[in-house]
């Protein structure tokens, strides 16, 4: 299902079968305090780009867009950010082209929160921008994804409390999972532990993180572990293919 992977005629007959339907993942190259490599978000977005397409059952995967809006994380070295705009042009590429061979459902989503806003404020442009026969939707809700997280850390063993959100014992044990002996174990410190609500989250990304965490980290990664990894990956896959599939349906409907 990997679209990178397939050669042009493998890829024309999934459409002529019937699979019209891509995911668009995209992630960030940026810090993740001590523990973490920069790649997190990249690498969480090509699992959960998998996981939702199967749930799906009809569609491909796109490559990964594998940098993302950072600007907030540029206060620690090897972060690297798109503009908002060079964002927006890289996913408008994508859409055009992904329609122009006759995808007719374009599922956006991303594993890095920087690009929830971003995505939410171009999903109608990038519907604009394509043929009528081709939807773009846009999957954006960071509240409830990290809702999510907090119910499988709970779930899984862990302390929910522990969760913020930004390389917490969440995204810790998501890489973890995904990366086994990856994560820097003996550099494990907390973060900011406060609420996460608008006005945290409006903090974050107009003052930087530096201004509320100065290791990098939102929550605490203690108490990490590859199995609350593998229940945050499977429940927020659930989530945005529930969303994906609910958006698909209303919009036949209304057609």
């Amino acid at each position: 299902m990997l679209l990178e992977a397939m050669t042009f005629g493998e890829v024309r007959s999934a459409l002529a079968e019937g699979r019209r339907d891509v995911v668009v993942p995209c992630g960030a190259v940026e810090q993740h305090g001590r523990h973490l490599p920069l790649d997190v978000d990249a690498v969480h977005a090509d699992r959960l780009a998998v996981e939702v397409a199967e749930r799906l059952g009809t569609a491909l995967v796109a490559p990964t867009i594998r940098v993302g809006v950072s600007p907030h994380h540029m206060a620690f070295p090897g972060t690297i950010s798109l503009q908002p705009e060079t964002f927006q042009a890289v996913y408008f590429d994508y859409c055009r082209s992904l329609a122009a061979h006759g995808f007719e459902n374009i599922l956006c989503f991303s594993a890095h929160g920087g690009n929830f806003g971003p995505l939410a404020e171009m999903e109608q442009r990038l519907n604009d921008l394509v043929r009528p026969e081709t939807r773009v939707i846009v999957f954006s809700d960071l509240h409830g994804l990290i809702d999510v997280w907090r119910t499988a850390v709970m779930d899984g063993g862990g302390d929910p409390d522990r969760v913020g959100g930004h390389a917490d014992v969440a995204e810790s044990s998501v890489y973890s999972c995904l990366r086994p002996g990856a994560v820097r174990t003996d550099q494990l410190v907390c973060g900011y532990t406060g609420p996460v609500d608008d006005e945290v989250l409006q903090q974050l990304f107009t003052g930087g993180i530096k201004a509320l965490s100065d290791t990098g980290v939102m929550g605490d990664p203690h108490g990490l572990s590859g199995a609350i990894g593998q229940l945050c990956v499977q429940r927020v896959a659930d989530m945005i293919a529930a969303h994906f599939t609910q958006r698909m349906r209303a919009d036949s409907r209304r057609s």
